[in-house]
Order: structure tokens, then C-alpha cells, then sequence
């Protein structure tokens, strides 16, 4: 994935799909990219969720498609962020 891409994906996690997952409870967390692969991680009301199946396919993989059609989600959910430290 070429730095402008990235740039946009980054762009619309923090523009438009973290407020839309923020109405909801929930915190998204644009965690890294991997080729074409862009990891993202649901927390707070969306850990655990069934429904973030749902928001993944019908919400974050088409806006991210809509930056480049060969973006691919991977998508995981819990309380805490992936790497985070437990430290306050």
C-alpha cells in the first residue's frame, strides 16, 4: 500500500469511522498495516459485540474499499487495544 493510500485509509478511520463507531459506544482503533491489510480494533461497547460483524462488513470495509478496492479488513474486538499496556 503506497503512502497516499495509507494516508486516506488513516484519514477516513479518523474522519468518519471512529465518530460513526463513537455514536454507538464504541472506540476504534487503527492499529497497522500489513501489505494490503489494514488492522482495526472495536472497543468499549463494540467488545464482544455480535453486531461488529455487521459493522464490519457493512460499514468499515466498504468505506475502506472506497479508498482502494484492494483494502482488506482484519477486524478484532475486546476491552482492551491489542499492544496496550495494562499501566495507567
Amino acid at each position: 500500500m503506497d503512502d497516499r493510500i495509507r494516508a486516506e485509509v488513516e484519514r477516513v478511520c479518523r474522519e468518519v469511522l471512529a465518530p460513526l463507531v463513537q455514536v454507538d459506544g464504541g472506540e476504534l482503533h487503527l492499529l497497522r498495516f500489513e501489505g494490503d491489510e489494514v488492522h482495526i480494533h472495536l472497543s468499549a461497547a463494540c467488545a464482544g459485540c455480535p453486531g461488529a460483524t455487521l459493522t464490519a462488513d457493512k460499514v468499515l470495509q466498504p468505506a475502506l474499499t472506497s479508498v482502494s478496492p484492494k483494502v482488506r479488513l482484519i477486524l478484532t474486538t475486546g476491552v482492551r487495544r491489542p499492544g496496550a499496556s495494562d499501566g495507567a
